[in-house]
């Protein structure tokens, strides 16, 4: 069942006007919002000092993450007491919480229309929130188990990683109507969109890559990765597997799709995002409780920063900053 949205999403696409006509200015800092699974609680790392800035509690065992500069705010999801949370950037302090019932998982935010999306692994659905306020305005029906999600194009397109259809759902933005089924591998679970403009998907069950046109509902590539593939990052026309069960993060070109090195990192690697620079690659080690950062032209590991206990980050973990600002600075 398909409900219409009750918020205005013009408010949101007057703030991004707004940031575009005041131009961007350069970045002071990039940061990593790793959620820490088995501590309950979030990492905030300062990657160019390769510190932890700040130790954040989260309930509930949490895996889902996604940060919005433009909001001021980060989102978390903790599958464990069905939980999702909006904190505030500047003060890291929770803003707004909502319980959602069955197995909330993945997150992603549709900025410029104030859509949340969570999904919800065991009722073949996703849940629509304003992303202000968390209130629940509609769900989506997907297939079954769905995870990782994806908002593609100018926020055109949202894309479910349905992990026990073995497809993709593609909705559009802001109606939430039904596009596409698209087939893809064995068990999709991660999916991220990449700057060619298609959709990257990460089959843990057949150990490689399909990538969508989330457009046309069609299939581009299928690239063979290390086991277990979960999340995808892309950086300097690269994009960037982690392959949980190889201890590693493949890396293919998003030129022709070419597998073209396999990077070791820490202990079951999960969670993945170059910086939004395009001069870093982070990954997050859910077994050594550490991040790796790779240089993206080099493919060399440049350091492993510690995290809380299990970090997991699925979703979009990175933030830079702008002027001298750094987030948590608000007491």
């Amino acid at each position: 069942m398909l409900l219409r949205p009750s918020f205005q999403a013009t408010s949101f696409g007057a703030i991004l006007s707004a940031l575009v006509l005041v131009g961007t200015p350069c970045a002071a800092g990039t940061f990593a919002f790793v959620t820490n699974q088995n501590s309950s609680d979030l990492s905030v790392l300062d990657l160019d000092k390769r510190t932890e800035l700040k130790r954040i509690d989260v309930p509930g065992k949490p895996a889902g993450i996604h940060v919005s500069p433009l909001l001021d705010s980060f989102y978390t999801v903790s599958p464990d007491n069905m939980t999702v949370r909006r904190f505030s950037l500047s003060s890291c302090k929770v803003q707004a919480e909502a319980v959602m019932p069955g197995g909330p998982t993945g997150v992603v935010l549709a900025q410029t229309t104030g859509q949340l999306f969570v999904s919800d692994w065991y009722n073949s659905r996703v849940f629509v929130l304003d992303a202000e306020t968390l209130n629940w305005v509609g769900e989506l029906e997907t297939g079954a188990a769905p995870a990782g999600l994806a908002v593609a194009g100018d926020d055109e397109f949202l894309v479910s990683a349905d992990r026990d259809a073995d497809q993709v759902s593609v909705f559009s933005l802001p109606d939430l109507k039904l596009l596409h089924r698209i087939d893809v591998g064995t068990r999709p679970f991660g999916v991220a969109a990449g700057p060619d403009g298609f959709v990257h998907v990460a089959n843990v069950g057949s150990d490689d890559v399909y990538v969508v046109d989330p457009a046309r509902g069609v299939v581009i590539a299928i690239i063979a990765v290390g086991a277990r593939p979960y999340g995808i990052g892309f950086a300097a026309g690269q994009a960037f597997t982690t392959d949980q069960y190889a201890d590693t993060v493949t890396v293919y070109t998003l030129s022709d799709y070419r597998k073209i090195d396999t990077v070791d990192v820490g202990e079951y690697p999960e969670g993945i995002a170059g910086d939004p620079d395009g001069k870093m690659v982070v990954s997050t080690n859910w077994f050594s409780n550490s991040i790796s950062l790779i240089d993206p032209i080099s493919h060399d590991v440049l350091a492993e920063v510690p995290t809380g206990d299990g970090p997991r980050a699925f979703g979009q973990f990175l933030y830079s900053t702008v002027g001298d600002v750094q987030p948590c600075h608000v007491q």
